[in-house]
């Protein structure tokens, strides 16, 4: 089984990556994505989206990083791809799935599913550019807004000589709908057995991910938002562990702290603080209360007093 930490625009950044690969489980994280348009991007903004790629493109915990990509223009989008390997990323992620408005008018992500040919012809150009002996692996939803057109979508991808697809088992349309989730719809792409497979979307927890597994056929899995919900996710489906204690992930929360107010996301950090614990609520009923404590509050300071505050409390106990 592979595991694949996935890429949260705006929330997975290389301070969660470190803390999430600590706990275990995952052999690969992907970037989130480098928008690449009408002109090269600087060395520095690879560093950036990837400071790992200073320390061989892998975490502290040795998980290797793959950088995504965004875009439509083969020539461009194959140039980037070349130097991110150069730098040191661990192949290339293309997204065609990202369901944003502003990067979808952009022709960008989830909108190229509307038209299989432009995908096919994205695929060949920058696989025939990357390095044979680099995975090329491809992340796309199971349409714009009809799941069967994932036949057509699938082929091309494969056709076009990708090593990986992922596919998010929601079309474009359904957003983040629980009920909309569509993992059945994936078992035909992996009964062709064409490509390396790995399914995405909904999984929370062992049993959600074993029934993923079930009724896809997928043994390779990606975690994204379940993976925010509860920390050592990975580790649970992997190798049987127990869930994070709220004490435990109150310590990991203080970790996340120190990072991200030391780091040059700082000035971020009470927007990603939040957006974590909305994902905490998920798995922690004691994260609400946390959560409805800091929701008000701008300053950092603040928040951490907050925080400091709980951590004390619950180590106390």
């Amino acid at each position: 089984m592979k595991l694949v930490l996935a890429p949260l625009e705006g929330v997975i950044d290389h301070l969660v990556r470190q803390l999430l690969t600590e706990l275990g489980g995952f052999d690969l994280c992907i970037t989130e994505f480098m928008r690449v348009s009408d002109t090269f991007m600087p060395e520095r903004s690879f560093y950036k989206l990837c400071p790992e790629l200073d320390h061989g493109g892998k975490t502290s915990a040795g998980v290797p990083i793959r950088m995504q990509l965004l875009g439509q223009h083969p020539g461009l989008m194959s140039d980037h791809a070349n130097r991110a390997i150069e730098l040191g990323s661990h192949g290339i992620d293309l997204n065609l799935g990202c369901p944003s408005k502003i990067v979808n008018t952009n022709k960008g992500g989830a909108v190229l599913l509307k038209e299989p040919e432009v995908v096919y012809q994205l695929v060949k150009a920058m696989r025939e550019a990357i390095p044979q002996n680099q995975i090329f692996s491809v992340k796309i939803r199971l349409g714009w807004d009809d799941p069967n057109t994932v036949h057509e979508i699938s082929d091309a991808i494969v056709s076009a000589g990708a090593n990986e697809l992922t596919i998010h088992a929601r079309t474009k349309v359904d957003g983040y709908k629980k009920e909309a989730i569509k993992w059945a719809a994936i078992a035909p792409v992996a009964e062709k057995a064409q490509i390396s497979l790995i399914a995405n979307g909904e999984i929370w927890n062992a049993q959600d991910a074993l029934s993923c597994q079930q009724q896809t056929g997928c043994r390779n899995l990606m975690l994204g938002r379940g993976a925010l919900a509860m920390p050592n996710l990975a580790a649970t489906i992997k190798h049987g562990t127990a869930p994070m204690p709220y004490a435990e992930l109150l310590t990991l929360l203080s970790r996340y702290t120190t990072f991200e107010v030391e780091g040059d996301k700082g000035l971020y950090y009470p927007n990603r603080i939040k957006q974590w614990l909305v994902y905490l609520r998920q798995q922690y009923p004691e994260a609400k209360a946390l959560f409805g404590a800091i929701r008000t509050l701008n300053k950092t300071p603040a928040i951490i007093d907050v925080l400091n505050a709980e951590r004390e409390r619950y180590l106390s106990y």
